[in-house]
């Protein structure tokens, strides 16, 4: 089969949620099955698939269906981040020039930090981890400013997940870990000195959105011997400049320096 032939199912199920999409009202098996040119056994499967993961509803009076609003949900969060990244876009530069490091942007999902962009700073050290590199929670500079700032089921959840080691510095107590996030809350800031890469350490920064949600992170990553374990605090201070002013972008109007 060759990779550009379309997977059937999920053509059918995508002809069928965007029918429903255009519909003034819930709509049956058959309407929707007229519609999508399929048998209604057929849209009968794909249907209750559909509201097995909550993207659709069936009335309980005429048993016909209709769309939830995860997929409405699901749209805010694509144009928030779409927003994020073109905002976190125009302040990268500035803080890479002034700091000459590697700066990179990152959102946060459910089982770490999902890296949007980097932007390279040339040096003897090459940060080669690309767009789309997920950060765990305990090991990363994003992680941790994640787990300091975001929802609290993400620390929640920490607890019952064993901590992978990556490096001998990796921090895999829990106990020193939540340590280390309460310091974090205080300071506005983190830091991972070789916990995910020999070598390496990054320093980062919570972004917010308008309504005070985090948004992300922005982060300066290099050598050891550039970004030190207790950052000079020069380098502290761009970071959580560069994160003040995305957030200003974004409408936020707090503090961002601390919760």
């Amino acid at each position: 089969m060759s990779d550009t032939t379309p997977i059937q199912s999920v053509v059918t199920t995508l002809a069928v949620l965007e029918t429903m999409a255009q519909a003034n009202g819930p709509v049956g098996v058959s309407d929707l099955a007229r519609a999508v040119g399929a048998t209604k056994p057929r849209i009968y499967r794909h249907l209750r698939t559909l509201v097995d993961h909550d993207y659709v509803m069936q009335d309980p009076l005429t048993d016909k269906y209709l769309l939830t609003m995860k997929l409405f949900h699901m749209g805010q969060d694509i144009a928030e981040q779409i927003e994020f990244l073109t905002e976190a876009r125009r302040i990268m530069p500035i803080l890479r020039n002034q700091v000459n490091q590697t700066v990179s942007v990152g959102q946060i999902e459910e089982n770490g930090v999902r890296i949007l962009d980097i932007l390279r700073n040339r040096s003897e050290i090459e940060i080669t981890s690309p767009p789309g590199t997920l950060f765990d929670f305990h090991s990363s500079a994003q992680g941790k400013v994640a787990l300091a700032y975001g929802p609290i089921s993400l620390r929640e959840k920490i607890k019952d997940t064993p901590l992978q080691q990556w490096t001998k510095k990796t921090v895999t107590d829990i106990t020193q870990l939540f340590e280390e996030i309460g310091i974090i809350q205080q300071q506005g800031w983190a830091v991972a000195p070789e916990e995910a890469l020999i070598g390496i350490n990054a320093l980062a920064a919570p972004v917010f959105e308008k309504s005070g949600i985090l948004a992300g992170t922005i982060t300066i990553v290099g050598s050891v011997q550039h970004i030190t374990a207790q950052p000079a605090s020069e380098l502290v201070i761009a970071v959580q400049d560069a994160a003040h002013q995305i957030s200003l972008r974004l409408g936020y109007t707090g503090n961002t320096t601390k919760t």
